[in-house]
């Protein structure tokens, strides 16, 4: 299996990316959430001019934060810095939206973004929408100013409903998932793409590989699985669940109501801890400072050991080497490691392990 790694956009990140490609990792991304982290496209410019071989990936925009035009118009500079190396993320925004106190958008809506750039990026003209009014639309100035001749990977972000998974499907695409390492469920989705792709043109160009985010902890010897350092490196993964269930946990419970017993009672706690509600028009302002960075040593207790066991890879190294294997062969192309501790050690674990 490949590997790769995940980052939050901030000064520096092109001396992870020069880091990454030295260790031999398949790819680089940079985080999308507008509010939390800094701006992915900067991020990746400075890491295009300072490395030459690791492919640079959004992960992920979307249509709820950008428009087709303008990402495109990101995504083709960013092929010319780093011709050929680029792979595009999109999503409904499920967490960028929600750190801006709004709901995602709707899958319809994410596949008209997908062909947009699809279109853009590949150098065609595309439909562009703004209420009634319908435009054709292109780059002007293809070849001058942007790369729209080495093809860009578009990957679709899905987690366990199918609506993305056949959105990926039908155009052609790769998909990338957080946190899910149930192959049953990589069975699934794969099964869903498959589907939808049946009678759609592919374009000879067009990637299908899938991608997971996950964290990643080896075991000393006797280390307890559910110790200190296993919860701080795997901790962001959890508390982003908990905090997306205790955001949703009244407009929409259903994700919530998944959770078993200990789980919503952790939710009820991070809501308690962090001064808020379940109702609060301003709750996203409470949950979701410092998404998915270092947890603080008081919030270990809400690492739960069933989501660490159910988000992240924990154990010695036949037990990670195992889980690996697994994935592998449920689909999973590359796994990508989101660091918190130490990225540069972590990410020579991930190296000593997969390359």
């Amino acid at each position: 299996m490949r590997a790769g790694v995940v980052v939050a956009a901030q000064p520096g990140v092109e001396d992870l990316a020069v880091r990454a490609e030295e260790l031999g990792l398949h790819s680089f991304w940079v985080n999308d959430t507008p509010m939390v982290h800094g701006d992915p496209f900067v991020a990746l410019s400075l890491c295009a001019k300072a490395t030459s071989r690791i492919r640079l990936g959004i992960g992920v925009t979307s249509p709820a934060l950008r428009s087709a035009p303008a990402a495109a118009s990101g995504l083709a500079s960013l092929n010319a810095l780093a011709p050929g190396r680029i792979i595009c993320g999109v999503g409904t925004g499920n967490t960028a939206r929600r750190t801006l106190g709004m709901r995602p958008t709707t899958a319809a809506r994410l596949e008209n973004f997908t062909v947009a750039l699809q279109d853009l990026c590949a150098g065609r003209s595309t439909e562009y929408r703004e209420g009634d009014r319908v435009r054709d639309i292109r780059f002007l100035h293809a070849g001058a100013h942007v790369n729209t001749a080495d093809p860009i990977e578009f990957v679709v972000a899905a987690l366990l409903g199918p609506k993305a998974a056949a959105v990926a499907g039908r155009r052609g695409t790769g998909l990338i998932s957080f946190g899910l390492l149930d192959p049953t469920a990589w069975h699934a989705l794969h099964d869903t793409r498959r589907h939808a792709a049946q009678g759609t043109p592919r374009d000879p160009d067009s990637h299908t590989d899938s991608y997971v985010v996950t964290s990643l902890h080896l075991l000393g010897a006797g280390e307890d699985p559910h110790g200190d350092a296993a919860r701080d490196a795997t901790g962001h993964l959890v508390l982003s669940l908990l905090a997306f269930a205790a955001d949703t946990a009244a407009d929409t419970p259903a994700f919530a109501e998944q959770l078993g017993p200990e789980e919503r009672e952790a939710v009820w706690r991070l809501l308690d801890r962090r001064g808020t509600t379940a109702t609060a028009p301003d709750r996203h302002t409470k949950l979701y400072p410092n998404y998915l960075g270092r947890i603080a040593p008081q919030d270990r207790d809400l690492v739960l050991p069933s989501l660490m066991d159910t988000l992240a890879l924990v154990g010695t190294r036949d037990d990670l080497l195992a889980r690996i294997t697994t994935l592998e062969q449920a689909g999973v192309d590359e796994l990508l490691i989101q660091p918190v501790i130490d990225p540069p050690t972590e990410m020579a674990l991930l190296a000593r392990l997969l390359t």
